[in-house]
């Protein structure tokens, strides 16, 4: 299972790969819900689950208050579309879940990854 967290103050987000037997955690939460992120390798933080998706691919919805993948009539723009999503249960089935964070701790994890690498060179113009 992986984490992929926000920082919404950069814009910028990374990924965490969670193992099998820290997983525990996760599962039976809904979105909206904050998560302590210490756990993972995160001390200090509080994420906020936004979403996920499954194996298969399928997103989550947090208009479903189960586990279950259900068919649903979407309404996006001016036309309806039939979707099929998981419910907003986190359970042994998604994949990947999307979090934001919410509480900073003492050490910016995203300030480290994507340090500036300097200046590079304007690339040169062929004849």
């Amino acid at each position: 299972m992986k984490i992929v967290y926000s920082d919404p103050k950069t814009g910028k987000s990374n990924q965490v790969e969670v193992a099998q037997d820290l997983s525990h955690y996760l599962l039976n939460k809904k979105i909206g819900e904050s998560i302590d992120a210490s756990v993972f390798g995160l001390t200090g933080y509080t994420l906020r689950i936004t979403g996920g998706t499954d194996k298969s691919g399928f997103a989550m919805h947090k208009s479903i208050d189960s586990a279950v993948k259900k068919q649903i009539l979407d309404r996006s723009s001016a036309d309806y579309k039939r979707r099929i999503v998981r419910g907003k249960i986190i359970s042994q089935d998604i994949e990947q879940v999307n979090a934001v964070i919410e509480a900073y701790g003492s050490k910016p994890p995203l300030a480290e990854l994507f340090k500036p690498e300097g200046e590079k060179k304007p690339k040169e113009e062929k004849k």
